[in-house]
Parts: C-alpha cells; sequence; structure tokens
C-alpha cells in the first residue's frame, strides 16, 4: 500500500511507514529543493514551517479550535528543534505530532520527523489558548478528553 503524501495518516499507515507507536497523528511529503539550504540539507526553517502545517491539520481533526461559542484564539508561546541526522533532497518523511502536557489554557506538543522509519529531527511547542480580550481561556473538558484518548496526554 503506497502511503499517500500531504494527508493524516492512520495508525496503520504509519506502522507500515516506520513510525512506532505512540506516535498517532502524522502526515507523509518529500523534501523539495526549496526547502534544502547550500549544505543540501533541509534548511532549519522548512522544520518550523512544516510543523505549522501539521499543526493545523491536527487542530482540525482534534477539534481544538471547534469549542461551543466563539472560538478561542491560539498563540504558539515557545517552539524548539532538536536536529539527531540530516534529511536531504527528495526524501520522503513522515512528521508526526502529539500533545503530551496539558495546563489550565495549554498544551504542549511534541513533534518527530521520520526518514525510513529513523527519527531525524524532534521538537516541541507551547500553544496557549486566550480570549478576545487576551485572558486565558481554559481548555474544553472536551478537548482535554480528546488529548488524553488520542495521545494519551497528562495533565501537569
Amino acid at each position: 500500500m503506497e502511503i499517500p503524501f500531504l494527508k493524516p495518516l492512520s495508525s496503520d499507515q504509519l506502522r507500515q511507514a516506520q513510525v512506532p507507536a505512540p506516535w498517532t497523528f502524522g502526515m507523509a511529503d518529500r523534501v523539495r529543493f526549496g526547502e534544502i539550504d547550500v549544505l543540501g540539507h533541509v534548511n532549519n526553517a522548512a522544520y518550523l514551517r512544516w510543523f505549522e502545517n501539521l499543526r493545523i491539520h491536527y487542530f482540525a481533526q482534534y477539534g481544538v479550535a471547534n469549542y461551543s461559542g466563539t472560538p478561542p484564539k491560539i498563540v504558539l508561546r515557545n517552539i524548539g528543534l532538536d536536529f539527531k541526522a540530516e534529511v536531504r533532497l527528495n526524501n520522503t518523511y513522515v512528521l508526526t505530532g502529539r500533545t503530551i502536557e496539558m495546563r489550565s489554557s495549554s498544551f504542549t506538543m511534541q513533534y518527530g520527523v521520520f526518514v525510513r522509519g529513523v527519527l531525524t529531527t524532534t521538537g516541541h511547542a507551547v500553544i496557549v489558548t486566550l480570549n478576545d480580550d487576551n485572558s486565558k481561556r481554559p481548555l474544553a473538558d472536551k478537548l482535554r478528553q480528546t488529548f488524553a484518548d488520542r495521545d494519551g496526554t497528562v495533565q501537569a
């Protein structure tokens, strides 16, 4: 079975692409010429674009912005990357994401980039939900349950 690009993958498709549990959300793609740097590997800024794209799909599937009433402002408070191995032009990769921790109005996502089953890059992001007046907005109970059920997220 061929793994589709730029579409959320099922757990079975992730395992077929050699992405281990507990990762349950991911998308496959191929490195493009415009994403490489002068040394021939993926430019650092490309990872941030990849993570943002994944986050939008993740938010839609998990209902992050689908609270009842007025949707929250979603603010990226902190982001970080850790490079473990090079990713090069035309490599097919699977980008994964999951929520590993939640607080009253924020949650921490963890990211992984896998090439042929090898974890090449990890990342994290702290995401805060706010009301229109910029006060902290508590995470909805339904969202908390979704994070716990799908990702095994823990309350901090």
